[in-house]
């Protein structure tokens, strides 16, 4: 079985385009800073705007176990991006981890 988080945001109307693309371009050196995801899948990007009610940006992410998850969590580049570019630009946030079949 592995291992799958799903993280939600909602930004603050204040949030600029640049503020989001730093976002992004941060998530994509995730996998390697923290060196947690191995062979999972690592993926991110804003919603489509097709549902008026949808979250505004997702992270998927996939790890052989829930230790490779927490290695993740609590890594110190990891923290150090949610401190920097999430927090300052995020009104919501949701989270789910589960089990899904290999």
């Amino acid at each position: 079985m592995a291992f799958r988080h799903v993280v939600m945001f909602r930004f603050t109307d204040d949030a600029t385009d640049e503020q989001r693309a730093a976002l992004a371009r941060a998530l994509d050196g995730v996998p390697s800073a923290t060196g947690a995801v191995g062979d999972g899948d690592y993926r991110h990007g804003p919603d489509l705007g097709i549902n008026p009610t949808s979250w505004d940006y997702v992270v998927v992410a996939d790890f052989a176990s829930a230790d490779e998850y927490m290695t993740y969590r609590d890594h110190p580049d990891h923290q150090a991006l949610i401190r920097d570019l999430v927090t300052p630009i995020v009104v919501d946030r949701a989270s789910v981890q589960y089990e899904v079949p290999d």
